[in-house]
């Protein structure tokens, strides 16, 4: 499922990121990889927040539904 639709502050682990290559280039830059450990922590706006190595990162819906947990 895409971490959008998982549990807000429930630790998952992520399978699989979708798109194109460049996108899956941007995620893993901002350190969303496979394996990975993240949690949701709050959808405001539009934007989803996503704590990824200790770090809060903000990206839009769309990219949120990329992360496959």
């Amino acid at each position: 499922m895409p971490i959008n639709l998982s549990e807000p502050e429930k630790e998952v682990v992520i399978k699989k990121i979708g798109g194109s290559p460049e996108v899956r280039k941007h995620l893993e830059t901002l350190g969303f990889t496979v394996g990975e450990k993240v949690s949701l922590v709050s959808i405001l706006s539009g934007s989803v927040i996503i704590k990824v190595k200790e770090s809060r990162i903000a990206v839009g819906e769309e990219l949120a539904r990329k992360i496959m947990v």
